[in-house]
Formats: structure tokens, sequence, C-alpha cells
């Protein structure tokens, strides 16, 4: 399933003290819309623009449990997205987060917090996608430093 044919659209939601309170994801692909269902908005809700934009998707999959490949696929999807609309909002430049690839359409502050709203190019590489037992081994294995 995965694909990179096409851009994707995001808008953000945030509080007046630029905390996470939503987002709505949608990429068009295949012939399909794929809209943000994994659970990762209800995860990210109180926390920190930069706090979002430094965990790792490794954690936020294990955590979320997403088991199945195209659960894992739309997941990356979506971190990868918030991430890099995050990273275009505030102006930060990480070599890790593609922030060239956001455009944003419209910042709306209201009464109610503030709304950011962009088009996101695909990323240029996805993951592996892992099965969740071979992802637990991995993240719980010891790393040589």
């Amino acid at each position: 399933m995965p694909c990179s044919d096409s851009s994707s659209s995001i808008a953000i939601c945030l509080d007046h003290e630029e905390r996470f309170i939503s987002f709505d994801f949608a990429k068009i692909t295949c012939g399909r819309e794929i809209t943000a269902k994994t659970g990762y908005d209800t995860y990210c809700v109180g926390k920190t623009l930069q706090g979002i934009i430094t965990l790792p998707y490794e954690q936020v999959a294990r955590e979320l449990k997403s088991a199945d490949e195209e659960t894992q696929f739309i997941l990356y999807l979506e971190w990868d997205a918030l991430r890099s609309a995050i990273a275009e909002y505030l102006g930060i430049e990480d070599k890790e987060i593609d922030t060239a690839r956001c455009q944003i359409s419209a910042i709306d502050y209201a009464e109610d917090g503030i709304e950011v709203a962009m088009v996101i190019l695909p990323p240029k590489e996805l993951p592996k996608i892992l099965p969740c037992s071979l992802a637990d081994k991995q993240s719980s294995a010891p790393t040589l430093d």
C-alpha cells in the first residue's frame, strides 16, 4: 500500500500557549483518502510543540501498539507530517525534519486558539515496517556505545 505519489493537508489546532489540541490530516493515495485514525492526535493532546517534534517514531508506534502494516504506514505519515508542520510553523531548522516540503496556507488566531493549515509534500523516505514482535525486540536490545 505505501506510495508517495501525492501531497497531504494538515490543520493543527493549538491553545494560546501553543500546546497541542488536535490536528486533521488527510492524504489522497491510490485513489483513496487516508485520514488520522491511529490515535496519534489523542496521544499528543496537551504536549508542547517542542515535545512533539522530539518524539521518536519507534516510541510512538510502540506506545500506540500499531500492529498491522497499514496502521504503521499511516501513523508514520501522521508523525512525519505533524513534525514537519510544527517545525515549519516554529521556524526550526533540523536536518532530521524536512520542512522544505511544508507550505503554510493559513494561520488563524481566534478566541478559542490557533489553527495552522498547511499543504505537505510526500516524505522523501518511508521507514521499514516491522511486526510488533520484531520492533519490541529491537527496542529492548542492548546497544553498543
